[in-house]
C-alpha cells in the first residue's frame, strides 16, 4: 500500500458528451484532394534552385525513387497535426501506390484518426472546452478506442493493429478517411506510441494501464523490426512529432544496432513548419550510418506534403 497521504483521484463519474454534438474546427469537407500524376510538378521539382532547400528536396525525391524502385523500407511517422490539417486522403493515395511501407502514430493520432472516421470531423476548441472541463470528454472517442485496445491486449496484438481491425470491422461512416482502416485494408503495418496521461482516451473509466502499456510496447519492438528493412537504401520520414516519435525512433536505432544488426544505409527526413531540436538530432544527425543522410524540411504540412505527394507521383 502506498504511503502517500495523498490519493489518485477515480475516473469514475466523468461527464461526456456524444461526438456528434461537439463542434469541431475541422471536418471532412476541408480535406485535400489527391491530384493525378502530372509532368509540371516533374518541371517544378527540376526547375528549384541547386541551392540549400531546393537542391536537398531534389535530392530526396531521388533517394524516394530509388527506396520504391528497390522495394526497401519507406517509413512514414506522423504526428496528430498532420491528421488534423486533412491530409488523409494524400497519406492514403502515397499507401496505395506503395510510397509508404509502414506508419507509426503518437497516441493523438489514433484519436483523430478515429474522430475522422466516426463523425467526419475532429480538433475541438481546446480554449473554450477547457475552461469548463469538457476538454476531450467525448463519450464514443473514450469508450470506442479503449475498447479497441483492451480487446486487442487480450488477442496479443499491438496497439496500431488492435485499433485498425476496430475500424475494419465497424461501421464507421466516414472510415473511408481513415489511415488505420486503410493501413489495415492494405496490411501495411501501423505502431503507435503511447505516453500515458497525454491523450484524453486515458482519463475514461474504461482505460486500462495494462491493455495501453502491453499493446504500446509490442508496437515499440515492431517499430524496431521494421527498421531493420531501412538498411539498404529506405528511408524514414518524420513529420510533425516534435518528442515522442523522434525519441522512440532513436532508442529503437540504439537496440537494433545493439543486437548487432547492420544498420548503416538509409536516409531520414524530417517535415515540419518549425525547426525542432529533437527531430533534428534524433532523425536528421545523429541516426544515420556513413551512406545515409539526414534532411530537415520547414513549411506547413497542408503545403509540403501535397508538394511531396505530387512530386513522388509525378516522376
Amino acid at each position: 500500500m502506498s504511503k502517500y497521504k495523498t490519493k489518485p483521484l477515480s475516473p469514475e463519474g466523468l461527464k461526456t458528451y456524444s461526438l456528434d454534438s461537439r463542434k469541431s474546427k475541422v471536418n471532412i469537407k476541408n480535406f485535400a484532394q489527391v491530384l493525378a500524376p502530372d509532368k509540371s510538378y516533374v518541371r517544378f521539382v527540376n526547375s528549384l534552385p541547386d541551392v540549400l532547400a531546393g537542391k536537398n528536396f531534389k535530392e530526396f525525391i531521388v533517394l524516394m525513387r530509388k527506396a520504391k524502385k528497390a522495394n526497401k523500407a519507406i517509413i512514414f511517422a506522423l504526428g496528430a497535426h498532420v491528421i488534423k490539417v486533412g491530409l488523409n486522403p494524400v497519406i492514403i493515395d502515397l499507401m496505395k501506390e506503395g510510397w509508404i511501407t509502414a506508419l507509426a502514430f503518437n497516441g493523438a493520432g489514433i484519436i483523430h484518426d478515429f474522430e475522422i472516421a466516426f463523425a467526419g470531423q475532429t480538433s475541438e476548441d481546446v480554449e473554450l472546452q477547457i475552461k469548463n472541463g469538457k476538454f476531450g470528454m467525448a463519450k464514443e472517442t473514450g469508450e470506442m478506442l479503449n475498447e479497441a485496445i483492451n480487446s486487442g491486449a487480450k488477442k496479443g496484438l499491438g496497439l496500431g493493429e488492435s485499433v485498425g481491425e476496430k475500424m475494419a470491422t465497424s461501421n464507421l461512416p466516414y472510415k473511408n478517411l481513415s489511415l488505420l482502416f486503410a493501413a489495415n485494408k492494405l496490411n501495411i503495418p501501423v505502431t503507435v506510441h503511447v505516453a500515458i496521461g497525454t491523450d484524453i482516451i486515458h482519463f475514461f473509466p474504461e482505460t486500462k494501464g495494462e491493455s495501453l502499456g502491453k499493446t504500446s510496447l509490442q508496437d515499440f519492438f515492431l517499430f524496431c523490426s521494421l527498421l531493420e528493412k531501412l538498411e539498404g537504401g529506405g528511408i524514414f520520414i518524420n513529420v510533425g512529432s516534435a518528442v515522442i516519435l523522434p525519441e522512440v525512433f532513436l532508442k529503437a536505432l540504439s537496440f537494433i544496432r545493439n543486437k548487432g544488426r547492420t544498420l548503416e544505409d538509409f536516409s531520414t527526413a524530417v517535415f515540419d513548419f518549425i525547426y525542432h531540436y529533437r527531430p533534428y538530432q534524433n532523425v536528421v544527425k545523429r541516426p544515420p550510418g556513413e551512406k545515409g543522410k539526414g534532411f530537415y524540411f520547414i513549411g506547413h504540412h497542408e503545403l509540403m506534403v501535397p508538394l511531396l505527394a505530387a512530386s513522388l507521383k509525378s516522376f
